[in-house]
């Protein structure tokens, strides 16, 4: 009996944050970063609002890197609307992080301003983060 053949064209779903972190797990640019310990969607909003808060701190010197980007559109239909009619607008975009994904890295600065800098940016994310230094830092 033939099996009718799937297509390859599925509706998309928002899918499931299994397991750890297979890129972006080890500091590429900068000295100091913070590393996610949780899985979860990070919005846009909430990446602008960590960055802002670090780059304040450091008044502007140093340089910060964002290792994350939100590519992923989450998508909301309207309240008192019926189902069917197709998928809703997007209502947001988000970057999917699991643990063990750099978030931000810190270059530039004393340990002491990146350290308060990057858990001023954690604040502001919803996941539990972890301050990393990178191997050949040495404390002068």
């Amino acid at each position: 009996m033939l099996q009718p053949r799937k297509t390859k064209f599925r509706k998309q779903q928002k899918g499931r944050m299994k397991g750890l972190s297979h890129r972006g797990h080890t500091l590429s640019n900068g000295t100091f970063g913070i590393k996610s310990l949780d899985s979860s969607f990070v919005t846009a909003r909430q990446i602008e609002a960590a960055r802002i808060a670090a780059t304040r701190y450091m008044k502007r010197e140093g340089t910060l890197w964002i290792k994350i980007f939100p590519d992923k559109p989450i998508t909301k239909k309207p309240l008192e609307v019926r189902m069917g009619k197709g998928k809703g607008a997007v209502e947001y975009w988000a970057a999917v992080v699991k643990p063990g994904r750099i978030l931000f890295e810190l270059g530039g600065v004393p340990e002491p301003v990146a350290k308060e800098a990057l858990r001023l940016a954690a604040q502001k994310l919803p996941v539990r983060t972890k301050y990393i230094v990178a191997r050949d830092f040495s404390a002068e």
